[in-house]
């Protein structure tokens, strides 16, 4: 079988797949929290592994950044191999003061300055959403682990370096932080009528110009991992 981008055969890849952006977070992801991972791409480098994790089957794979790239990797995912389950884990730039570096975003919404929703030719503009049942358990998940988390709509953006400061625009509608790719992600989930969320750690802060540190980003994006990784096992 195998697409342009995945090598994969069907049958490679569980039903549930995490989605970071960094194929070498896919490869950490994979070596550190799956049990037995087998990597099933290497295709442009777009690493993607299948293990176990407290016994469930799941697949983790990178899909670079922006809309355009992981409406690629999702698409091909859902229509070619079947999955059912996306859940996009990655870090975020806090565009309200009140996120701390380190909160866990969990994306309920999507907004865009994209045009990628163009393609469904809809009389208006869509409203990109999560999953409620993933969103749901996620929450517990980070309860349960003490993690602190806030719930809402992110923006996601097609630049990265702004020449104009939209993002106080986009805070005054009360979205949390910018990232670049759940939107896509929603749209291919809602059109084939799959379930999708958006995962996050605030790594830097575009209001006041934070940043982690690499020791810090370490610690918290593992925080999000775990979270991922009970929600793609519906713990």
């Amino acid at each position: 079988m195998g697409t342009p981008h995945n090598s994969a055969q069907m049958g490679d890849i569980a039903e549930t797949v995490l989605l970071p952006g960094d194929p070498l977070r896919a490869k950490f992801i994979a070596e550190n929290f799956l049990e037995n991972p087998v990597q099933f791409n290497a295709v442009r480098n777009m690493f993607g592994f299948t293990g176990t994790y407290n016994g469930k089957k799941v697949s983790v794979m990178g899909t670079g950044m922006g809309c355009a790239s992981i409406g690629i990797y999702s698409y091909e995912l859902i229509h070619f191999y079947g999955v059912k389950n996306l859940i996009r884990i990655g870090s975020c730039g806090a565009i309200r003061e009140d996120l701390k570096l380190g909160d866990i975003v969990m994306a309920i919404a999507a907004s865009t300055d994209s045009n990628y929703g163009h393609q469904y030719q809809l009389p208006g503009s869509f409203s990109a959403a999560a999953s409620y049942e993933l969103l749901v358990k996620a929450q517990r998940s980070a309860e349960r682990n003490g993690f602190p988390y806030v719930v809402g709509n992110v923006l996601s953006s097609d630049i990265f370096y702004n020449e104009t400061p939209e993002w106080k625009s986009w805070a005054k509608m009360g979205v949390l932080a910018a990232e670049m790719e759940s939107y896509a992600l929603y749209c291919n989930a809602a059109r084939a009528g799959v379930k999708a969320l958006g995962i996050f750690t605030v790594s830097d802060s575009i209001v006041n110009g934070e940043e982690m540190s690499a020791e810090a980003r370490q610690t918290t994006f593992t925080n999000m991992m775990k979270v991922a990784l009970e929600t793609a096992c519906g713990e």
